[in-house]
């Protein structure tokens, strides 16, 4: 984030959105992915207000890390750029415009003239083939919910990294 005064005002209104509406939760087994989902919205919601959009440049070469859960994540960021740039226009496109842009696929589908069922399909095949080129190029270790905790490179000579 830019700065830390927006990690907090959003982080208050995490907390927030959590305590008032907790009662509602029906399956606790699900209560990290009802956290997540609300963390997360409320962060795009957050930037969408503030109208800020993501440029491709503005992903960093080169990260400082703290601890090993960052660097596994920045080294993969460090692949990423190289990733997105090979996938064929239309996907790279509604990639950028969705996940780095802040657009919704709704936007998405009014800026690009398209259904918004074309839309999500396109997103979703952007991001399933960027999820192949990760796997072609690292091997993954998760932890029991999902996140990853090892990775290595399958090959020295990786065209994306």
């Amino acid at each position: 984030m830019a700065n830390e005064q927006d990690a907090e005002d959003i982080l208050q209104d995490v907390f927030l959105k959590i305590y008032s509406n907790i009662n509602q939760v029906k399956d606790n087994d699900r209560i990290y992915a009802w956290v997540y989902r609300i963390t997360r919205n409320l962060i795009v919601d957050y930037y969408r207000k503030k109208r800020d959009t993501a440029e491709f440049s503005d992903l960093p070469d080169e990260i400082k890390t703290d601890n090993d859960e960052e660097e596994i994540i920045n080294g993969l960021v460090l692949c990423l750029k190289n990733m997105i740039d090979s996938l064929p226009d239309k996907y790279k496109q509604a990639i950028m415009l969705t996940e780095l842009g802040g657009l919704t696929q709704k936007e998405l589908a009014q800026k690009l003239g398209m259904s918004i069922s074309g839309a999500k399909s396109r997103v979703q095949r952007g991001r399933n083939l960027l999820k192949e080129k990760f796997f072609e190029c690292c091997k993954f270790q998760f932890d029991v919910y999902g996140n990853i905790v090892e990775y290595q490179h399958k090959e020295n000579s990786c065209k994306y990294c």
